[in-house]
């Protein structure tokens, strides 16, 4: 054991005593601002596309079953760009630093959000929804890190999901600006009655001051990570120990202000310690060690599987809904009611997350998905009761995430733990693309011949299926990572 490894084991030590976020909360709302324009730009094409299809695509209407074909390729390739960046830049953060990489990937989401704004036929569209998604890709895996890094051994998930909360504020936000801007004005509930998409260039361009809403929220998302602190851990893993002592040092000093006295040191666990790594061992680390071989081929699935449900539902719900009969501006206002169970999902986890293993909540999450989706579909007109139903079924698709974000991020080691989480949820990605084209192919065959309110409970019961597939590989094959440590659980 060298004196470098003692020395980064005993911050770690210090770090890992500390039993409450001990860093300022200001940084949370910093990872915050970028996690609500990531999830505002995820969430913004569900009720905008329609505008931009009719307008920019020359679609023949707002109800044309074009719309749900135009959308999958835009949605897959936007996750193909998710990929990308999350397999290709958020590794470099385990090289060059989480703070590096933050500033990088929020930069490059902002450049593609503007390039929607000002995209002017269908390939450049595709194209700037590219750049999007490989910033997205990459932001979301570190910013998960980092979370997981520095937050305390018993509450991974619950600031994991206090971050998330942002996001859904962000998918809100991207939900009812598009009811706003590019809708045209309705009474409500079949619309908003002041909504400005009936004329002047909200009725033809809406969707584009979306987009540039979204490329000012990442100016501001970047401005403002100027100020975050590296991860202590990570500054360890690459022999900075001064700084981390510093670091630390601070947290410890916050904590101590806020509590009498803090506990104990745990025992000693010396980390992995080296001045730098290059991506081909980052991947080593991952792949060629049994152990995080093992994680990785059920978080993989897990996330592929249950991916499909919540891509379908995130970004083509509008679109269901549409195809299903409803008018395009009631399908969107039922959609929006849904983020009302996305924020109760965020706070259910800040409250109750880090009490059960994490494989657990992807149960309960699945079962939610299927009231909801039922819910809707038995509502047909009545409003009040489509409303419960898109809440419910928001949270039940959305409840698993936060909680499976920190287990990702749990799974694997300091020196490599941005690139086991880009694989994880990289690779998992995929199955978000082929379930948007799939399922979308396979919900326009089944309303071919009529819509039934049994047709609709069948729509819902296929999308939530693949969930279902997800939950039963996280509670058949997952590992335990609750509030243990994080180097116990990874070293």
């Amino acid at each position: 054991m060298t004196e470098k490894s003692v020395k980064g084991g005993e911050i770690i030590a210090r770090l890992d005593r500390i039993p409450i976020w001990s860093l300022s909360y200001i940084f949370i709302g910093i990872l915050g601002v970028g996690f609500l324009f990531t999830f505002f730009d995820i969430f913004d094409i569900n009720v905008s596309f329609i505008q931009t299809a009719v307008t920019l695509f020359h679609v023949s209407g707002p109800s044309s079953p074009e719309i749900g074909i135009l959308l999958g390729p835009v949605v897959l390739l936007n996750l193909i760009g998710y990929i990308v960046g999350s397999l290709r830049l958020s590794p470099l953060s385990d090289r060059i630093g989480r703070r590096n990489m933050l500033m990088i990937t929020m930069a490059i989401t902002g450049l593609g959000s503007l390039y929607n704004a000002l995209s002017n036929d269908y390939l450049n569209y595709l194209l700037a929804r590219i750049v999007t998604g490989i910033g997205v890709g990459a932001d979301l895996a570190i910013v998960n890190t980092y979370i997981g890094e520095v937050a305390p051994t018993n509450g991974r998930a619950k600031y994991t999901s206090l971050v998330f909360l942002f996001s859904t504020l962000g998918a809100g936000l991207g939900l009812w600006l598009g009811l706003l801007l590019t809708t045209p004005p309705s009474p409500f509930p079949l619309g908003l009655p002041f909504a400005l998409g009936g004329s002047g260039i909200f009725a033809t361009d809406g969707w584009r001051v979306m987009y540039g809403i979204g490329a000012l929220l990442a100016l501001i998302g970047l401005l403002l990570r100027l100020n975050l602190p590296e991860s202590p851990r990570w500054l360890i893993s690459r022999e900075r120990l001064s700084e981390a002592e510093k670091v630390v040092s601070e947290m410890e000093g916050r904590a101590s202000r806020k509590l009498k006295s803090l506990p104990p040191l745990p025992s000693l666990i010396p980390p992995y310690v080296t001045d730098k790594i290059s991506y081909v061992e980052s991947l080593k680390a991952v792949l060629l060690d049994k152990r995080y071989a093992r994680r990785l081929a059920v978080l993989v699935p897990m996330w592929f599987f249950g991916y499909m449900t919540v891509y379908v539902l995130a970004a083509g719900l509008t679109t269901i809904l549409a195809s299903l009969g409803y008018p395009p501006p009631e399908a969107g206002i039922i959609a929006s009611f849904g983020d009302i169970g996305f924020i109760l999902c965020a706070v259910t986890i800040i409250l109750a997350g880090d009490k059960l293993e994490r494989s657990r909540w992807t149960v309960i999450s699945v079962l939610f998905t299927v009231i909801g989706g039922i819910i809707i579909a038995l509502a047909r007109t009545n409003f009040p009761l489509s409303f419960l139903g898109s809440s419910v079924l928001f949270y039940g698709f959305n409840l698993w995430v936060p909680v499976s974000y920190a287990w990702s991020a749990e799974s694997f080691p300091t020196r490599a733990r941005a690139t086991g989480f880009a694989l994880s949820d990289g690779l998992g990605h995929i199955g978000g693309g082929i379930g948007t084209v799939v399922i979308a192919s396979l919900i326009a065959s089944l309303v071919s011949s009529g819509v039934t309110t049994g047709l609709a409970i069948e729509v819902f019961l296929l999308i939530a299926l693949f969930q279902i597939v997800s939950a039963v590989i996280a509670v058949s094959l997952g590992h335990k990572t609750t509030n243990r440590r994080l180097d116990e659980i990874s070293p």
